[in-house]
């Protein structure tokens, strides 16, 4: 609440006791203040101390002082200032070269004692529905005083839950890194048996993969050496070899001595000895029997035709011009579309054995048993951990409320988690105390980030009374948006306004009881104010 707002409700006590303004007899246009300065019959001192001069010379339509003090009831000096007693009202000053220029300035027309207007003393009227109002403002104050009492005391006892539950939740925190710890023990034993089965299962899938893989080689030589034992007489030759031109080692024409390296040397080798040339001739070997490669199919080139062969063979009459057109923009797009990808080759012999392979055996039940075992021991250390790591956001939210600075008697506390809107023509504003304020397009449209939660940034004397909001969404080649909202009290907790004062910077209107303050005595009243 406002200094200014504050004066009012001393105003308001004053005029509701009945207490007025008594007439003390002092020169025209003195406050009641400054009555002991202007004392008739002995010399005026100017305020400012620069000279005295006679008494009479007070208001002679002449100025004297400096400061204009020794005319405060004349329009003599510039610089000089009238005093409106309003009674009934409130008091004003006026500059002095107001004074009888026949606009009437003072409620109390004491301001025209001279210039011949017609002035109404309109002081009773405008005190009256001045009381009228400042009485509804007192009320809200009031009430909403009384309303922040209560939110002081939930706050106390929400505060002294918090801590108690703080309590509770490290006390179960304490026992849940306990049964973590237990946890990962049983894990860590249960997973070490598991792997070595696991590893033992590996080991013989490998050997028995080597052993089907030699199997197969074993039979695939034999079946090699027959194809090349062209003559059927149990060996195979230099000549019988060079029959295979993809054997070729450099590719610049396979010669007999090349063949013959092939075979070890000699001219020609029976079974057994092919076993030890095997692995010259196994990788680069085609079988005689293999199907032919399967080429990918490509559109014939067409030749040039000749005026005489286009006229023998003319284009098809059925096919419309621009349908021609458009198959050969599909062909071109075909050859140009970056996804193209060329047809799968086949895959090789080496692959294809390993497919025969076959998959891994299921784990033996022996095995299984450890995996299950580990399986549920890792489960049980999971779900632990995952708890612990929910009491530790617990505790963090816990002592960020329990530390957070929600006034001076944590009036403030309730708007912690609550969000509060308002709705105007375009745009739905949001503002969630403590955290953010966004806005939104009233008819679609993505939210945009006002501001995240910043610090209290009212006056040194009263610093609760405006919220910053920081580092909102960055405006164009501007700043990031930033919002400050002003509080005032009110019964209810409501956004009552927002507007956009600079570029990207927002103020928003919030009442809330948890700023009104108490309302002050008739004897502080009476104390404080001397006249009205």
């Amino acid at each position: 609440m406002s200094c200014q707002y504050h004066h009012h409700l001393l105003l308001l006590l004053l005029l509701s006791v009945g207490v007025s303004a008594v007439e003390v007899q002092r020169p025209r246009g003195v406050p009641l203040s400054k009555r002991q300065f202007y004392e008739e019959g002995k010399p005026f001192t100017c305020l400012d101390g620069s000279r005295t001069i006679p008494f009479d010379r007070v208001n002679d339509d002449y100025c004297d002082c400096r400061d204009g003090s020794d005319e405060p009831g004349t329009a003599a000096c510039p610089n000089g200032s009238f005093h409106c007693t309003n009674a009934g009202f409130r008091p004003a000053f006026i500059p002095s070269s107001r004074i009888n220029d026949g606009i009437c300035d003072c409620c109390d027309t004491t301001d025209e004692y001279n210039s011949g207007a017609a002035c109404q003393n309109t002081c009773r009227e405008l005190g009256r529905k001045e009381r009228e109002s400042l009485q509804k403002m007192a009320e809200i104050a009031k009430e909403g005083f009384l309303l922040k009492q209560q939110l002081i005391q939930e706050a106390k006892r929400g505060l002294e839950d918090k801590k108690a539950k703080l309590g509770d939740v490290q006390v179960s925190k304490k026992d849940l890194e306990d049964k973590v710890e237990a946890l990962r023990t049983v894990k860590e034993t249960a997973e070490q048996p598991e792997k070595e089965a696991k590893e033992r299962h590996l080991k013989a899938w490998e050997d028995q993969k080597a052993l089907i893989r030699m199997e197969k080689d074993k039979a695939k030589m034999t079946e090699v050496f027959l194809e090349l034992d062209d003559d059927a007489d149990g060996f195979v030759s230099v000549a019988e070899l060079l029959s295979h031109s993809e054997l070729d080692l450099d590719s610049d024409g396979f010669t007999e001595t090349e063949a013959q390296g092939l075979l070890g040397g000699v001219d020609k080798v029976d079974t057994t000895a092919f076993e030890t040339v095997w692995s010259n001739i196994k990788d680069k070997y085609i079988s005689e029997m293999a199907p032919p490669p399967v080429e990918t199919p490509q559109e014939e080139m067409r030749e040039p035709v000749s005026d005489n062969e286009s006229e023998q063979y003319p284009e098809d009459p059925d096919i419309p011009e621009d349908e021609e057109e458009d198959d050969e923009e599909d062909e071109d797009d075909d050859q140009d579309d970056g996804d193209y990808k060329p047809p799968p080759t086949m895959p090789t012999q080496e692959k294809k054995d390993d497919d025969d392979e076959g998959t891994m055996p299921p784990y033996d039940q022996e095995t299984q048993n450890l995996i299950d075992a580990a399986q549920k021991a890792r489960d049980e250390f999971d779900e632990a951990e995952r708890a612990l790591r929910e009491v530790d956001d617990q505790i963090r939210n816990l002592e960020k409320e329990i530390s957070f600075d929600f006034g001076p008697s944590a009036e403030f506390a309730y708007l912690y988690s609550q969000c509060y809107e308002l709705t105007t023509s375009e745009y739905i504003y949001r503002l969630c105390p403590f955290n953010r304020v966004s806005q939104k397009p009233k008819y679609g449209g993505s939210e945009t980030n006002l501001g995240t939660w910043g610090k209290w940034a009212g006056p040194e004397d009263n610093i609760y009374s405006m919220m910053k909001y920081e580092h909102g969404t960055g405006c164009w080649q501007g700043p990031n948006r930033s919002t400050t909202v002003k509080l005032t009290c009110g019964k209810e907790t409501v956004v009552t306004s927002t507007s956009e004062p600079s570029r990207c910077e927002y103020l928003m209107e919030f009442t809330t009881p948890a700023i009104c303050h108490e309302p002050p005595s008739l004897d502080s009243v009476l104390h404080e104010h001397e006249e009205l």
